[in-house]
Order: structure tokens, then C-alpha cells, then sequence
């Protein structure tokens, strides 16, 4: 009856007194045996799920480290996002300011043009281009 345990509790719990007979001492070893095999298997359970946690916790670090290197690299390209758009806004300024200073001489040489033709009109008028009565 002390050989057929079925649960983890110890029941009858065997002392080391004198006088235990040569029978008893087969009980103890298998219930010792039993006891050693139900630690292992705690210890086991334990180191089991302290991996598992390592594992959790440096996937989360690999996580956390894989988005702060993507944020940093989000950063430089906004940044030189920002640093093109400014140059692309600076040629454009330019080329606009260009383009001005372009149409103020066109209007300026357009009002000289306009200037010349008029004198030449007046040249005209004041000068014909046959004399009338003469052969």
C-alpha cells in the first residue's frame, strides 16, 4: 500500500528512527526517486519559462531598436526632404526673379522700340517722301 502512490502527496512520511525494517528502505528510495523526478521537472518548468521570457523580452528589445532606427532614419530623410524642397524653392525663386527682371527689360526695350517708332513717325510726317510739283 505505501508503493502504490498515485498523487504528489506524501501521506505517510517515513522518519529515519532505528529499528526500520529492511523492507522500508525500497519505499524510500522510490518515493525519494519520485520526489527528485517532481523537482527536475519544476526546475525544467522553470528554466523553461525564464527563456521564454528572455525570448519575449529580447524581442521586444529587437522591436524597439528596429523602430528607433527607422524614427532616426525618418528623420534624416524628412530632413533632406525639407533641404531639397528648399533648394527647389530657392531655383524657383530665382528663375521667377529671372523671368522678371526679364519682362522688365522687354517692357523697358518694348517702351524704347515704342519711343523710336514714334520719332520715326514724326520724321515721316515731317519729311515727305516726294516733293509735290517737281519732275
Amino acid at each position: 500500500a505505501l508503493g502504490r502512490l498515485s498523487c504528489q502527496f506524501v501521506r505517510d512520511v517515513m522518519g529515519s528512527s532505528a529499528g526500520a525494517g529492511s523492507g522500508e528502505f525500497h519505499v524510500y528510495r522510490h518515493l525519494r526517486r519520485r520526489e527528485y523526478q517532481r523537482q527536475d521537472f519544476l526546475d525544467k518548468i522553470a528554466d523553461k519559462q525564464d527563456k521564454d521570457q528572455e525570448y519575449l523580452d529580447k524581442v521586444e528589445q529587437n522591436k524597439l531598436d528596429a523602430e528607433e532606427r527607422t524614427a532616426k532614419r525618418r528623420k534624416k530623410r524628412e530632413k533632406l526632404r525639407q533641404k531639397r524642397l528648399m533648394i527647389k524653392k530657392t531655383k524657383l525663386q530665382s528663375k521667377n526673379k529671372e523671368e522678371e527682371d526679364d519682362a522688365e527689360k522687354s517692357s523697358e526695350s518694348s517702351e524704347e522700340e515704342e519711343n523710336e517708332e514714334e520719332r520715326e513717325a514724326e520724321d515721316d510726317a515731317e519729311a515727305p517722301s516726294f516733293i509735290m510739283g517737281k519732275k
